[in-house]
């Protein structure tokens, strides 16, 4: 078996599905990122922009940036708290909630190309395989200090 062989096949999935999906996503006038913004004001129109962080799990800093696009390009918009004028709260647009519609079939059309010739229990056991790779990761990223992988 070749050296990093997941590694070099994780990266390479990785690249043509971001290749596809930014070339979708312009389409509709947004870049990678910024549908999980949309998708989570859609379901919760009008949240702060620290609940927006997260629930991305996010640097603030990055959603205030994405958040500044986004806005700029008619998406969403900003309204100060009724209760507190040092939280903004964040809406969608108009423009926002149909670009959220459109997504969901950019999503299943994407889904669909690279699920293509994968039968039910192999699309199954795929996501129960990536499940365990993420949940691999997620738990290395909490015990570690931070100090490297130690090779």
């Amino acid at each position: 078996m070749e050296d990093f062989y997941f590694l070099k096949t994780l990266g390479q999935v990785m690249k043509a599905h971001f290749s596809l999906s930014h070339g979708e996503l312009e389409k509709e006038g947004l870049y990678p990122g910024q549908p999980q913004l949309l998708f989570v004001l859609n379901k919760k129109d009008g949240i702060s922009q620290r609940e927006i962080a997260d629930i991305l799990n996010t640097k603030p800093a990055t959603i205030t940036v994405m958040i500044k696009r986004l806005e700029k390009s008619g998406f969403l918009y900003k309204k100060n708290d009724e209760h507190d004028g040092r939280v903004s709260r964040v809406f969608l647009s108009e423009k926002g909630k149909i670009a959220c519609n459109n997504l969901k079939s950019v999503i299943n059309k994407i889904d669909k190309i690279c699920l293509e010739n994968f039968s039910d229990d192999e699309i199954e056991t795929l996501n129960k395989l990536l499940i365990k790779v993420k949940t691999n990761l997620d738990k290395y990223k909490k015990t570690k200090d931070g100090s490297g992988l130690n090779c």
